[in-house]
């Protein structure tokens, strides 16, 4: 498919701008409850119908799409977010403002545990927010926020149910929302039933990484792709072993009284999903023997002889969560508000073989304490301190268990104060962290940390419509458990345990330093009537970056990566423009313009690995009161800086195209969505990706769907 030149031109000349989000919305990820417009931060929210329309499956592919944010997928079952290049443990995901608790940090085959689907909003600090939540947002936080434990009185019953089918995996969701209540006294009830099968896509699975990727601009014919993989066996047509299923129940309730409320829910995940075969095939390669003309025939997703004869590796999930909510107003003189939550979490799953057995157990059990107070104005000056608290256990048993039995501990304190005039407002923040991590290792003993993290920010409104925001952070990170202690125990290669799910071998240095993050970030927002403009550059200069790199050594046919520390250096641009048109055949036009590009460099010249390439794209829709059509299309360039030992991407387009119609009934409203994805079917292997090389993303599909809400 020919590149969308006119869209490039347009989009570089007019050097768009950032997410048009309405300013209405209170940030529940800061603790002062402010609108987007009053903080220098890099917000991105999702709300409303912007995130009925964007939410899929896994946050990653929820928010892939937003300058700024990108999607490590791991197959259909896996979107991890990426933060302006960063992932794993430098992306703190929240529920409601704790952490997720579960294992997406320790490996790219982990799945996020929480649900875009059954969220109120979304936000995202794009950028260091270490001030806010402590070493693992040093990239950025994403908070799905919901409504478990009911913020407000509700009188009667309301909610929603919805039912959607996309075509791209056979995938059905049917989701189920409550929330009602009497006087004091509110409930909540949400429920999600998910399955789907294979994921198709067009031509092979596994690409002939030997083939010219020179030239990525020049979109291939992916019908006409060689088969012949050498000894590599593929599937043509899907990506084996991508199948599962998830079922996800949430009961809560609070009650109300004249300064506050009290509030606990309880949460249960059920997730089952597959490894997507090529990413353990040299690994289980000898016992696998398969006849690749035979999986040339496939071309459906009735593949149960399939599965049965090959098998593949699974993840088990489980997770059970327990919120405790209290808020207080007045809680002591000279303060206006408290607001604490506890949480408890008991995440466990097991990494199953194609022949039923466990070959590692995943655990992760976790307490964690976030109290906020903000103080009364003194002296103009308007703050919040507040402390963060958290221990675990994390464990990995099995015979392929590669990293020890840990605890940890992590302690935080913040202080944040903000000071306002006529057109400045200045922002300023201090928070130091000490973490603890004790392995049951032989080879390594207990690391203590402590990071301190600062920031401070202004806002300049220039005239009423345009305004200029400066936001500069020290960040400090500690190492997180599987930079430190993976494969510790490996005194050489013949001890070394393979992660069979990346078919990969990594190896932890358990006296890695603190990473530390200086962070440059500069904002030029215009907003006049249905018009909205923002321009963001950033630049991060990182002091002893942790990377994951690829050695370029093998052992038993599997690549060896090692986490390394050297200095390191981001920056990049992010554009994104919202321009209304009028009225035309009695809907109202409105335009939209987006982009961004990264750049991370080690101090040694070589490229930081998995960065997402440079991408433009505009949305076009016209809307009614009861009907709206759209049509997106993003265009990636080719990602010709992949990092050490890592292979190029190519680059693509994607056409997406869209209706939705909403059909009042009374006090109800009922919507029908369709909703038109990848239309040329483009071959999108994404760079962030682990398995880029053997399952790439959807081809063309079909996703539509019903919502009831009452």
């Amino acid at each position: 498919m020919k590149r969308f030149m006119p869209l490039a031109l347009a989009v570089a000349s007019a050097n768009a701008a950032a997410q048009s989000l309405p300013v209405e919305h209170v940030l529940v990820t800061a603790p002062l409850s402010k609108q987007e417009a009053e903080t220098a931060l890099p917000v991105t929210v999702l709300t409303g119908d912007d995130l009925s329309r964007s939410a899929r499956a896994t946050i990653g592919d929820t928010l892939g799409d937003i300058p700024g944010l990108a999607n490590a997928s791991f197959g259909p079952g896996v979107g991890q977010p990426v933060i302006r290049g960063q992932q794993g443990p430098r992306v703190t995901v929240l529920q409601n403002g704790t952490s997720s608790a579960d294992a997406s940090a320790v490996s790219a085959d982990h799945a996020v545990s929480v649900e875009p689907m059954l969220a109120d909003s979304i936000e995202v600090l794009r950028g260091p927010a270490t001030l806010l939540y402590g070493a693992g947002a040093i990239g950025g936080v994403v908070n799905v926020i919901d409504n478990r434990v009911p913020r407000s009185r509700v009188e009667g019953v309301e909610g929603g149910v919805e039912l959607r089918h996309d075509g791209a995996s056979d995938m059905d969701t049917s989701v189920l929302r409550l929330d009602g209540g009497t006087g004091d006294f509110a409930f909540h009830l949400d429920a999600l039933y998910r399955d789907w099968n294979n994921l198709r896509i067009p031509g092979l699975a596994a690409r002939d990484v030997d083939d010219d990727h020179d030239d990525h601009d020049d979109h291939d014919d992916h019908d006409d792709h060689d088969d012949e993989h050498g000894d590599e066996e593929t599937t043509n047509g899907y990506v084996d072993n991508t199948g599962g299923r998830t079922r996800n129940v949430t009961l809560g309730a609070s009650y109300h009284f004249d300064r506050g409320l009290v509030g606990l829910a309880v949460a249960r995940l059920e997730n089952q999903y597959g490894i997507p075969s090529g990413a353990h095939e040299h690994h289980d390669h000898e016992e696998d023997e398969h006849d690749h003309d035979e999986d040339m025939e496939h071309d459906d997703h009735d593949h149960e002889a399939h599965e049965e004869e090959e098998g593949g590796i699974k993840l088990d999930v489980e997770q059970t969560r327990y919120d405790l909510v209290f808020e207080l107003s007045e809680p002591l003189p000279g303060f206006e508000s408290l607001r604490s939550t506890v949480t408890y979490t008991d995440y466990e799953h097991a990494e199953v073989e194609g022949n039923g057995e466990v070959g590692t157990l995943y655990s992760n059990e976790t307490w964690e304490t976030r109290v906020e107070m903000v103080h009364a104005e003194v002296a103009g000056l308007r703050g919040a301190i507040g402390l963060q608290a958290r221990s675990g256990e994390f464990s990995a048993l099995g015979e392929e268990a590669f990293i020890p039995v840990t605890d940890s501990t992590d302690l935080g304190l913040f202080l944040i104060e903000d000071y306002r005039t006529d057109h400045w407002l200045f922002e300023a923040g201090l928070r130091v962290d000490w973490d603890k991590r004790d392995p049951a290792a032989q080879t390594a003993g207990k690391r203590d940390f402590t990071a301190i993290s600062a920031s401070g920010s202004a806002i300049f409104n220039v005239t009423p419509d345009w305004q200029l925001r400066l936001f500069l952070a020290r960040s400090e990170r500690a190492p997180s458990i599987e930079e430190l202690f993976s494969n510790v125990d490996g005194t050489g290669p013949e001890n070394w345990v393979p992660h069979a799910a990346t078919a990969a071998i990594e190896l932890g240095d358990p006296d890695l330093d603190t990473e530390v993050s200086n962070n440059v970030d500069l904002s030029l927002h215009w907003h006049n009537g249905n018009n909205d403009l923002e321009v963001t550059v950033f630049h991060n200069d990182f002091s002893d970056y942790i990377t994951l790199m690829n050695t370029g050594a093998e052992v038993d046919e599997l690549p060896v990566l090692a986490y390394v520390q050297s200095d390191a250096t981001f920056y990049g641009v992010e554009v994104n423009a919202e321009f209304g048109f009028g009225t035309f055949v009695g809907g109202d036009v409105r335009l939209g313009l987006f982009g961004d590009v990264i750049r991370g460099e080690l101090d040694n010249g070589d490229d930081v690995p998995r960065l997402p390439p440079h991408r433009i794209g505009g949305r076009l829709s016209w809307s009614t009161d009861v009907l709206e059509l759209w049509t997106r299309v993003q265009d990636a360039g080719s990602q010709n800086r992949p990092g050490p030992n890592e292979e190029s991407t190519a680059g693509y387009t994607r056409w997406d195209l869209g209706a939705d119609y909403r059909l009042p009934l009374g006090d109800s409203e009922l919507t029908l969505f369709l909703a038109a994805r990848n239309l040329g079917d483009e071959e999108i292997r994404l760079s962030t990706s682990f398995l880029r090389d053997v399952s790439p993303e959807a081809g063309r599909s079909v996703e539509a769907g019903v919502r009831y809400r009452f």
